[in-house]
């Protein structure tokens, strides 16, 4: 059973309903009013109809309507009005109530879902902190097509991007608690970007996932560059000062303009185009670059191999290539794909 499904039905019902009802509220009042006004005399006024109507349908009582009201066909009319309103009052509390607890149902059965999900992630990245930073790495995420798992302290932040993006997953709470890091699955992530605005909770979510993850790479943010030896002590395997690196962004658009202009483009095209980095694991059975099939294609562009301290720049075919060597490439996410799977063989 699609439970998601089933709980966003219910939601969806429960609003018809209430729809309904206040239609049916204001279908009542109406024809109430005009009633009240035909049935009255030249002394009844349009205030007076409407006044007749409400108290009918709030259920106040007839006590306190208007005295010449009270014959036998004013009175039926009355009872009419009367009874159709405890239907409809009747009717939109209990939509009310079914929304309320069908929003509850739908709610639990989407943290269930999320949680399951969660525990099948491999690969994926942890993104600590999911304010103006976390979006834009989740932005590149998505672009190289990466799966990633926000964490953040703020519901509505997080909710707020599950409104733009439906199938988000993601854990609310603290991120340098040892149990929700658990629950993010770091054991089986490839990285954790430790990206909230306070360096000091950047620090300790470093060194949280060191300690229960000491494999992963940790990438900090660090607002105050005073921090960055804490940081890297702590166990960031690298660390990003947004303000100096925009002192550097600004530096940079002034003296090489071309430079920067091309960068910019890779970040805007719709071919996704990245430098990427590929690890040749251990499993890999040393050959030439030309035997791993790689063909000429306009998803990736080979630019240098990193094999130990050393680079190779624009690498010959005839390139030896060992296990624990880096292929660094221009690659949308198709290519990047098809040199993994080159590599793997």
């Amino acid at each position: 059973m699609n439970y998601e499904s089933s709980g966003s039905d219910s939601v969806s019902r429960a609003r018809r309903s209430i729809a309904m009802a206040i239609a049916g509220f204001a279908t009542i009042i109406f024809i109430g009013t005009i009633g009240y006004k035909a049935l009255g005399d030249s002394s009844v006024n349009w205030m007076d109809a409407l006044y007749m109507t409400f108290l009918m349908v709030a259920t106040i009582g007839y006590g306190a309507g208007i005295e010449i009201f009270h014959h036998p066909l004013n009175e039926a009319f009355t009872m009419l009005i009367a009874f159709s309103g405890i239907g409809v009052v009747t009717y939109f509390f209990s939509a009310v109530t079914a929304l309320v607890l069908a929003t509850d149902f739908d709610k639990s059965m989407r943290r269930r879902r999320m949680d399951k999900m969660i525990k099948k992630l491999h690969g994926h990245y942890i993104i600590c902190g999911f304010g103006r930073v976390g979006h834009n790495v989740a932005n590149e995420l998505d672009a190289t097509n990466r799966h990633y798992l926000p964490i953040d302290e703020s519901e509505a932040v997080l909710e707020a991007q599950v409104e733009r993006h439906p199938g988000l997953i993601y854990l609310h709470g603290d991120a340098s608690d040892d149990d929700l890091l658990i629950e993010a699955n770091i054991e089986h992530a490839k990285g954790v970007f430790a990206v909230t605005g306070d360096d000091s909770r950047n620090l300790m979510i470093s060194l949280t996932a060191k300690q229960l993850a000491p494999h992963v790479r940790v990438v900090a943010r660090c607002n105050d560059i005073r921090n960055t030896e804490k940081l890297r002590k702590a166990g960031a395997d690298a660390i990003v000062s947004p303000n100096f690196t925009g002192g550097m962004r600004i530096a940079s658009a002034m003296i090489r303009p071309h430079v920067v202009s091309f960068l910019d483009e890779m970040l805007r095209s719709e071919q996704h185009l990245r430098v990427e980095e590929i690890a040749l694991p251990a499993s890999f059975v040393g050959r030439a670059l030309s035997q791993l099939g790689l063909k000429r294609s306009d998803d990736y562009l080979l630019l240098a191999l990193r094999t130990g301290k050393e680079w190779t720049f624009n690498p010959h075919p005839d390139q030896q290539l060992e296990p624990g060597h880096i292929i660094v490439a221009m690659a949308s996410p198709k290519g990047r794909a098809e040199i993994e799977a080159a590599v793997s063989r």
